[in-house]
């Protein structure tokens, strides 16, 4: 294999997933999005800085407190990395609050809907409605704090929106620090009466126009808002840890005491209480950020939740049937008769849930054995997962405490599986597990059969609305065989001697993957066909990316599909001239992981919970899948097609690092997710694989 260790040949992990940001950024100002799915996006790129931050940004400050002196697979060290980070995201933060206040804002007021960002701004009525709001539904809630000398500097918790005053008693000159929190329990959204239209101003305006109400005798100099971001990753010795869920209990506490990492306030704040939020919250300076608009826009999809605005959305996607189940039908029958593939969320995922409703119920079931990751917060499938314990069936679930910030979330889920009787596992010590896979043991008339789900995305009915995935139900052998002995490896230690027909990581999957692409790359070193498409969520292995670029060098055309991380550059001439990389960001967010592997004419397609990462592939339990079945391989290939012919949503990534939209000039418009929108809707999955989907030839080198 050749060298490929130039640090000119990669992109920084952090600096690429800024680069995601600013694409979802982008459809923020796309004009052909309704206004409403506008607001939607701009709230994600927010949400999305939030927990870069809260984990991206602090793990590389540890490591900087830790001097730890390791370049990147891009050549940049911690500080480096850091200056970096700081400058874009200044940038994108500029570009967040010009998108808001000089496009979205005023789009907003032609269709008579007015957001008031100052309360200066209201009119008489407006503010005697204000005010009495304050006095009746506000003022009651609140915790008002002050700063002295026998009042030490109070906490202020992570990602919490507060108000920082200047306060002093009446006739004086001295001036004291005083803070109140913005409460989360009321509704930051505030709706006004309205001669025309509709009228909106924010809480924080509200409390800031009636803070000398909360500081009786005293003058209230000045008012600000401001918001922290805490260091939220949490630390856990597994191995010195008597109990893990109490001690992941005390870790999440632990969050609210993070080093403070960012600090947002208004732009134009006062300099004096600048300073003592500065001193205070030991925030450098390039980690501040001077806010011209409301602080923490993740409130714009509170707005979009808002009823009475569906003229200016997207129609709700409502989940088509899969046409291999029909209600009433006996879900083990239908397995029975031939693998089950479903597209999430363009199908519903329904039948997962029935899948273990079912299992919960029938006499005949013996086991059933799941692993969750994340879940919906009324989950109906933990609700079947007691029913079946209670039925008196054996049931055992790998609660995975670690995933990160559902960490209290599965804690509950855990505890409440555990008193309807089911067998819990807390994950592994040193290993999150993320893999999907539910297995039923079934007695029947001609022995014990094995019913076996696989998915690339969680067994959480709510996010599979809104996540692109594809679920797999079996009762194939082999793959059942290689089911239980993944459940034995997670339950007692035991590590297989084989396997039939899945590939597991932290100790196979590795290997496999740089296995299928090299024999890619001596297929077409020998003529044969040689082609590889891969869909991910993130490439940053830097073993794997070596592989890809020497098969790009043996002449592999390859086609990636990289939603968000990638640290290899395509195009670059010598290394990656057969690479071609492009990243869809659309009204669903693209999470499903698939691997096409030509293997000179005999392909083989793969689905799974891994991305290209060193924390999936060593430091997790993750599963690969192959697609056996010649039919549901074809669709799975046909599903890749489209995505590759997308011309609407694609971005695709330049020699340089940066992304581009596809001119559109000359080309038939495709959205990928609008056809499988169609193709779903269709009254059988064969007629929209012949009449619909968008057909690409797969060819060889």
């Amino acid at each position: 294999m050749n060298d490929f260790g130039n640090k000119d040949y990669y992109v920084n992990r952090e600096l690429s997933w800024l680069m995601f940001d600013e694409r979802v950024l982008g459809e923020a100002t796309d004009v052909s999005n309704p206004l409403m799915e506008r607001l939607k996006f701009l709230s994600i790129t927010a949400s999305n800085l939030d927990e870069f931050f809260m984990v991206r940004v602090a793990s590389l400050i540890d490591m900087q407190h830790a001097r730890y002196n390791k370049k990147d697979i891009a050549g940049m060290t911690i500080d480096e990395q850091l200056s970096a980070i700081s400058r874009k995201t200044h940038e994108l933060v500029e570009t967040q609050y010009f998108v808001l206040l000089h496009t979205l804002l005023p789009l907003m007021e032609v269709e008579g809907i007015n957001f008031i960002t100052k309360h200066e701004n209201l009119t008489d009525e407006q503010a005697e409605y204000v005010d009495r709001y304050f006095e009746e539904e506000v003022y009651p809630v609140l915790t008002p704090m002050a700063v002295d000398s026998s009042r030490p500097f109070p906490l202020v918790r992570n990602q919490s929106l507060n108000i920082g005053a200047l306060i002093g008693k009446k006739g004086g000159d001295l001036r004291d620090f005083a803070t109140v929190q913005v409460p989360s329990v009321l509704p930051r959204i505030v709706e006004l009466p309205s001669s025309s239209g509709r009228t909106f101003i924010l809480l924080e305006e509200v409390i800031e126009r009636n803070m000398s109400k909360l500081f009786l005798n005293y003058d209230v100099f000045c008012a600000y808002p401001y918001r922290i971001m805490r260091n939220a990753d949490l630390t856990i010795d597994e191995e010195e840890a008597a109990d893990l869920l109490k001690e992941i209990e005390k870790q999440i506490k632990r969050r609210q005491w993070g080093e403070v990492i960012r600090l947002e306030v208004a732009e134009d704040i006062d300099p004096g209480l600048m300073e003592i939020l500065k001193m205070e919250l030991s925030v450098r300076e390039d980690n501040i950020y001077s806010i011209p608009g409301p602080i923490d826009l993740t409130f714009l999809m509170k707005l979009y939740g808002v009823q009475g605005f569906d003229h200016l959305k997207r129609a709700d996607h409502v989940p088509s049937a899969v046409p291999e189940i029909n209600d009433g039908d006996d879900i083990f029958e239908s397995i029975r008769m031939h693998d089950i593939l479903m597209h999430h969320p363009y199908q519903t995922f329904d039948p997962v849930i029935d899948f273990v409703k079912s299992a919960a119920k029938d006499p005949e079931v013996l086991a059933i054995k799941q692993t969750l990751y994340r879940v919906s917060g009324n989950s109906p499938i933990v609700a079947a997962l007691a029913e079946a314990a209670e039925n008196g069936k054996q049931v055992t679930v790998l609660v995975e405490l670690k995933a990160r910030f559902d960490e209290e979330h599965n804690i509950v889920w855990a505890r409440k599986l555990e008193k309807a009787g089911v067998h819990v596992i807390y994950g592994l010590v040193g290993l999150k597990t993320h893999c999907k896979i539910t297995l039923v043991v079934r007695r029947e008339e001609d022995g014990i059969r094995r019913y076996v789900h696989l998915g690339t995305g969680n067994y959480n009915d709510s996010t599979a609305k809104l996540y692109t995935d594809l679920g797999l139900l079996t009762c194939a052998e082999q793959i059942g065989e290689d089911a239980t002995a993944v459940f034995n490896m997670l339950s007692g230690y035991s590590e297989p001697l084989y396997w039939n027909r899945l590939s597991v990581a932290p100790l196979w999957l590795k290997d496999r993957f740089i296995h299928l692409i090299e024999r890619e790359a001596n297929n077409a070193r020998a003529g044969k066909r040689a082609r590889i498409i891969a869909k991910v969520n993130a490439i940053c292995d830097k073993e794997v990316i070596h592989a890809l670029y020497d098969a790009s060098c043996a002449g592999v055309k390859i086609d990636l599909i990289v939603r968000g991380i990638c640290c290899l550059k395509p195009q670059v001439k010598g290394v990656s001239e057969n690479i071609t990389v492009r990243s869809i960001v659309g009204d669903f967010l693209e999470h499903s992981r698939v691997f096409y592997f030509e293997n000179a004419g005999n392909s083989e397609v793969y689905c799974g919970s891994s991305d290209w990462m060193p924390r999936n592939l060593l430091r997790r339990v993750e599963i690969m899948f192959p697609i056996l079945d010649e039919n549901l391989k074809e669709r799975v290939i046909g599903i890749l097609e489209t995505l590759l012919a997308d011309t609407v949503k694609a971005r695709i990534e330049q020699a340089d690092g940066t992304y581009e939209r596809i001119d559109k000039r000359g080309r038939e418009l495709v959205c990928a997710q609008e056809v499988f929108c169609r193709n779903a809707a269709d009254e059988s999955a064969e007629d929209a694989v012949i009449n619909s989907r968008v057909f690409i030839p797969i060819e060889g080198a």
